[in-house]
């Protein structure tokens, strides 16, 4: 029996459309830089490593925090603040000047016209674990649906975000693709929910192998992700 025509394609967002490793990277230089004028005290003890440290520190003891990142800093922030005898009320503004530089990302070269092509042909959402706001990064436009665990209360790899996804664009997860780069969180999570899924994998990596983890398709760009939906007969 013919797989089903896919109606739809869903998205992952970090290291997907745009690379995120320099973007927080950036971001957290930006808010070390303002503790440093605003919450010296915090900035004095504690250094951009130690405080990541910290977080990491922070999710293992509280793994349920992982379903919101950007109120993992916050918590990891209200610890440090008191620790260092600084003024609570800076934390605000502090998530503020992090999340600021944390939407300035850069898509790949690809995205912006694949995205055009895309939605002209299938129904484009998004299902994210970070807090990335498309509306401020302005793309929101291409998608008809977002989803991001913050605010669905479950995280990938839990197939209720993925059909909750297919929900909000009204098809059935046989019908809809989903395309992310991460193996775990994107590929098995997509699948257990009935979903085909596309490993999109920029970098040329084996892990599949390694994992033994059977994406529906392995694409290294948008592009490619064009080309494999048309083979299936889905243009």
């Amino acid at each position: 029996m013919p797989a089903t025509r896919p109606q739809a394609l869903l998205f992952d967002l970090d290291d997907t459309l745009w690379p995120i490793a320099p973007v927080i990277a950036q971001a957290e230089l930006d808010l070390h830089a303002w503790l440093s004028a605003h919450a010296p005290l915090v900035a004095a003890r504690f250094s951009i490593a130690e405080l990541r440290e910290r977080r990491l520190a922070l999710l293992a003891r509280r793994p349920e925090l992982v379903v919101d990142l950007a109120h993992l800093r916050r918590v990891g922030l209200e610890e440090a603040f008191a620790l260092a005898g600084e003024d609570a009320r800076h934390i605000d503004e502090a998530i503020r000047i992090f999340l600021a530089t944390r939407n300035a990302v850069t898509p790949y070269d690809d995205v912006l016209p694949a995205l055009e092509r895309l939605r002209a042909r299938w129904r484009l959402g998004t299902i994210t674990n970070g807090n990335a706001d498309l509306d401020k990064i302005g793309l929101a436009h291409h998608f008809e649906a977002t989803l991001a665990a913050p605010k669905f209360g479950r995280a990938k790899p839990d197939p209720s975000i993925f059909l909750a996804g297919c929900a909000a664009l009204g098809v059935a997860p046989e019908a809809a693709v989903y395309v992310g780069d991460d193996l775990k969180l994107d590929v098995i999570g997509a699948q257990r929910a009935g979903m085909r899924a596309v490993w999109l994998n920029r970098g040329g990596s084996r892990a599949h192998e390694e994992l033994g983890i059977v994406p529906d398709a392995i694409c290294a760009t948008l592009d490619e992700l064009e080309a494999w939906l048309h083979q299936l007969g889905a243009e």
